[in-house]
């Protein structure tokens, strides 16, 4: 770290308690630095457990805010009360805190899994920490930013220190293709069909596995929705942060 990341991790507040936990994950990730990031994509504030909230909670109480522009991925109530909540008490209250502690944090209230189609799209070339597994794929194959997939909790924590581990696909290397899915001996008609590309996207993810490839074969644009599809089901069917 750097003298100034060393000193605010000396702290006791919210914001170096961020600060030593993207640290000590740049550690555990043999990273040789951290680097600035332009923005983050929050997937830890979906519920799933007290921990999260009082995680969350205690932040707030620290303190910190997010550095860095960041959108919220989906939470665990509708907040604006047009569907169905199935969430029973104490859940629901505490699915609701931790909703609140993102938004006391800074977060924009997105509540998407889509960020990119709701106006937060990066320039090429930035570094981001994005959380969300389909949005991870489109924001570096799509959108051409960089970033891995960062998990509940360090997705919070790079926000508000506004840096990231150097390592995996922010580096230029690991970002070039090591194999090729070609496409182009399937017929016109199946590629422009609907369920082309989450099918085509299911069988990448199977057979790709966490590399990255280079699709080839395709004549056209299929289209921002097209892409969407097929990298959701590359991450689903697989752990492939990019294509």
């Amino acid at each position: 770290m750097s003298a100034e990341e060393q000193a605010i991790a000396a702290g006791r507040d919210g914001t170096a308690m961020a600060m030593r936990i993207v640290a000590e994950s740049a550690r555990l990730l043999a990273a040789p630095r951290l680097i600035p990031i332009a923005s983050t994509h929050i997937d830890g504030a979906l519920y799933h457990g007290d921990s999260g909230t009082l995680f969350a909670e205690r932040l707030v109480e620290g303190g910190a805010r997010v550095a860095v522009r960041s959108t919220l991925n989906v939470g665990a109530l509708d907040l604006m009360g047009c569907s169905r909540i199935r969430l029973e008490e104490p859940q629901r209250g505490m699915a609701r805190r931790m909703m609140e502690a993102y938004r006391k944090l800074g977060c924009e209230q997105s509540w998407t899994c889509a960020p990119y189609q709701a106006g937060h799209r990066p320039a090429q070339g930035s570094d981001v920490a994005w959380g969300e597994s389909n949005a991870v794929v489109f924001c570096n194959s799509v959108l051409g930013a960089r970033t891995n997939r960062y998990g509940d909790f360090l997705d919070i924590a790079c926000a508000i220190t506004g840096r990231a581990p150097d390592y995996g696909l922010h580096r230029p290397d690991n970002r070039r293709a090591r194999l090729v899915f070609d496409v182009s001996g399937l017929s016109p008609s199946f590629l422009v069909s609907e369920f082309a590309w989450p099918v085509l996207g299911s069988l990448y993810g199977r057979e790709v596995g966490n590399a990255v490839g280079v699709v080839t074969g395709v004549a056209r644009h299929p289209g921002e929705d097209a892409l969407k599809a097929f990298g959701a089901a590359a991450a689903s069917s697989g752990v492939t942060p990019a294509m």
